[in-house]
């Protein structure tokens, strides 16, 4: 049995378990590999990660230990840019390990499977280590305008400058908590919003950014089925959520992990399914 897990703290909760070995039954390898969860900090990444044996094939890895996975493998250049990584494949036969960032082609496959493939202007909501994604993937997309809404500019500044350089991108900071102030060229709304904060915005501010927005994407999912959901419905605005995201990276992960391409639809069912009975 080859075997994969997820680790971070907390990590009760995880999702990453009932998709991963969702995927492995639909794909017909549940016989040959297994997925489990760990309890694991930056404190103890080093330990755990040198007591794992040769059955091991790799690590979905999530807060708070992204930044701290760069130092046990090579990392990819989106993992390197964004000092962040999500996956961690071992190396055999004195092959390096591999630490890759997913969430980014994530994000972009998701954005894809909802048919957009292209954009220009974007409002993004939150300046963390998800709108650093964020902004790496529109950039990807050839997104060159973005509004920020957030707390601090200071802090916005801090966290989004350099991944803005990288990325091709310019971006100016406008308060959180309200709608956008769109710059004139964008016309009435911007091509995709994307909300990186795990605190639900209330319901008419949730529906004055929908708006704003062609596309509308909340890369979190506690929140599940959240203001933004309804006021997309509401509008008739496409939108994704956290779901989305979760299944986008995994596919990659799952990639990674087994060589296998999964279908995300039974996995954005299952997710889903157990969101609903959670809440």
């Amino acid at each position: 049995m080859r075997r994969c897990a997820v680790i971070g703290s907390p990590i009760a909760h995880s999702l990453s378990p009932l998709l991963h070995r969702t995927a492995y039954a639909c794909l017909g390898i549940a016989d040959q590999f297994s997925y489990d969860a760990f309890e694991v900090t930056p404190d103890t990444l080093g330990d755990f990660i040198a007591a794992l044996g040769p059955e091991w094939v790799g690590l979905s890895v999530t807060a708070p230990n992204k930044k701290a996975l760069l130092s046990y493998g090579v990392a990819d250049p989106i993992a390197e840019a964004l000092q962040s990584g999500n996956t961690i494949i071992f190396g055999r036969d004195g092959a390096p390990n591999r630490v890759y960032n997913t969430d980014v082609t994530g994000l972009v496959a998701a954005l894809g499977r909802a048919g957009v493939q292209s954009a220009a202007t974007a409002v993004v909501i939150g300046n963390g280590a998800t709108a650093r994604s964020a902004f790496w993937a529109l950039g990807k997309l050839g997104v060159g305008e973005i509004v920020v809404c957030a707390r601090s500019a200071e802090r916005a500044h801090a966290s989004l400058d350099d991944v803005a350089a990288l990325a091709g991108i310019t971006f100016e900071v406008q308060p959180y908590g309200q709608a956008a102030q769109l710059p004139e060229s964008w016309g009435p709304r911007a091509d995709l919003l994307i909300s990186t904060v795990p605190v639900e915005l209330a319901d008419d501010v949730a529906a004055a950014l929908v708006a704003q927005a062609r596309t509308v994407f909340e890369v979190v999912y506690n929140n599940y089925p959240s203001a933004f959901d309804r006021a997309a419905r509401a509008a008739a605005v496409t939108s994704l959520d956290g779901l989305d995201l979760l299944v986008g990276q995994a596919i990659d992960q799952i990639r990674l992990m087994t060589g296998r391409e999964a279908d995300p639809q039974p996995l954005l069912a299952a997710c889903r399914a157990e969101v609903l009975q959670r809440s």
